[in-house]
């Protein structure tokens, strides 16, 4: 006769046996996901991120100069002058984790929110405008961090890109158009592709190979068209360019987006 804590007993093991194998699948499903898409559970969260920041980005474009940068712009005609007064202006208000541009990549599908700083915390929402670089329409070089397999993976294909690929970075006072010219891959240490060229720039960084974080791939674009928007508008720069060339080194740096891939 089949006494009732055996019945008990084995129902408690075929309830664990399938959750077992629930969770199993589970882990075969998000590892397969993982390998041929995004991590899907940091994908879902950074999405949730991106909405927000969505909003964050329309209300800085919405909200137009400051009562201080109204003033200066008063005494600055020119576009390119304009332009790189607010993109100053907006760097020494702009907070970690905070929306500040949006960057395009037509050839491998990337639309998403930037924003500033590249820790761990910022990146887990999107790319992330390193601490010391300058925002676009300083001159200079512009470097963008992002992911490649967690966090809704914005940097994914990067290495698809070709030369001559347009990246777009929309900023609330313009949008800025750049051709990939070339990519490299590097070690974390060698900032040096961080650095002052001569040449207004965008780098974007991302940790190499896929699921590694031994080395790091440098898409390199160059400045193709600037065009202001907003406070940003202003008359045609005749003559020398009137902005200062000088950066900060990059000495002290290192290329960020390997924490967590």
């Amino acid at each position: 006769m089949r006494r009732p804590e055996d019945s008990r007993r084995r129902r408690v093991l075929r309830a664990l046996s399938t959750v077992l194998i629930v969770a199993g699948g589970l882990i075969v499903v998000d590892a397969v996901l993982t390998v041929t898409w995004q991590e899907p559970l940091t994908a879902f969260t950074t999405g949730r991120a991106q909405a927000d920041l969505e909003g964050q980005l329309r209300d800085l474009r919405d909200d137009g100069a400051t009562a201080r940068e109204v003033t200066e712009l008063r005494s600055l005609a020119a576009e390119p002058v304009r332009i790189a007064y607010l993109a100053r202006s907006l760097r020494q208000r702009a907070r970690e984790g905070r929306a500040v541009a949006r960057l395009r990549i037509p050839a491998i599908g990337v639309d998403k929110v930037v924003v500033q700083g590249t820790d761990a915390a910022s990146l887990r929402r999107g790319p992330g405008i390193y601490d010391r670089s300058p925002f676009p329409g300083v001159p200079g070089t512009t470097a963008i961090a992002g992911h490649r397999t967690t966090y809704g993976a914005p940097f994914r294909h990067v290495d698809q890109l070709d030369r001559g690929d347009r990246m777009i970075v929309e900023m609330p006072y313009g949008t800025f158009t750049y051709r990939v010219q070339r990519t490299r891959i590097v070690t974390p240490q060698d900032v040096s592709v961080l650095e002052s060229t001569g040449t207004d720039r965008l780098v974007l960084t991302a940790c190499h190979p896929l699921f590694s974080a031994d080395e790091r791939i440098v898409v390199i674009g160059r400045l193709v068209s600037a065009i202001g928007r907003g406070a940003g508008k202003g008359e045609p720069l005749r003559g020398p360019q009137l902005t200062d060339r000088v950066q900060r080194p990059a000495t002290d740096l290192k290329l960020d987006a390997g924490a967590g891939r």
